[in-house]
């Protein structure tokens, strides 16, 4: 799920190169979205690269491409069709992952079940993680004491943590975290993200595991935790 000025941004980029083939400028998106400043826009771009919807093509001023629409609107637009034909600006097509089936049920009795509570990102919104999807049950000796949800990672800012695109994290639910904890830390009370936390006086770093990733630096007012990273599932 994608919040209301995330999904309007993606539409609107997706329109323009549909109509022109060039992208929108910043001012155009921000006059589009009626934010007040670019730095808005900045901030949303940046949560639809990182969930895999657009993409950046460096050192190409105003150079985008639509990767993909989310399913629902993939749905809407393409009866008739067979699946999404992404608008592009420069470079090639990504290719997406196809998303890992379920977890099968099981009944061993040294897991536990999780609920898995939809996929995280930088961008995803608060509400992505009150959805439960489906389960999985994980090892008790990894979860034991405290509430516990799943969230399937999508894209690749944590990857020299060890944790890649297609990966299941479990959380603890906390409210608070120490320096260096991977937490799911919602800012703005608008998106979520999973970074590793480091505290500088009175303001909040989220870092990247990813030098491609700039660190990200709120006031502490601005950034909620929502849990940290316990365990990490991953299929091959």
């Amino acid at each position: 799920m994608l919040t209301r000025k995330q999904l309007e941004l993606l539409m609107f980029i997706h329109e323009r190169l549909k109509e022109s083939g060039v992208p929108p400028s910043f001012d155009e998106m921000k006059d589009a979205l009626d934010l007040k400043s670019k730095s808005g826009i900045h901030r949303l771009i940046t949560a639809l690269e990182e969930r895999g919807f657009i993409r950046r093509l460096p050192n190409r001023a105003r150079a985008l491409e639509v990767i993909k629409l989310p399913e629902s609107v993939q749905s809407s637009i393409g009866k008739g069709r067979r699946g999404f034909a992404p608008s592009v600006i420069e470079g090639t097509l990504g290719k997406e992952r196809p998303t890992p089936p379920p977890e099968p049920a099981a009944e061993a009795r040294d897991t536990l079940p999780v609920p898995v509570m939809g996929r995280i990102a930088a961008g995803v919104p608060i509400s992505a993680i009150q959805n439960h999807s489906h389960t999985v049950h994980v090892p008790i000796d990894l979860i034991a004491g405290g509430e516990h949800f799943a969230l399937e990672v999508r894209g690749d800012s944590m990857i020299e943590a060890g944790i890649l695109d297609g990966d299941t994290v479990v959380i603890k639910k906390s409210e608070t975290a120490d320096t260096g904890d991977i937490v799911v830390a919602l800012v703005d009370d608008e998106e979520a993200t999973l970074k590793r936390l480091r505290k500088k006086g009175a303001s909040i770093a989220l870092e990247a595991a990813n030098p491609a990733y700039e660190t990200r630096i709120f006031g502490p007012d601005r950034v909620r935790i929502q849990g940290k990273l316990v365990a990490l599932m991953r299929r091959y």
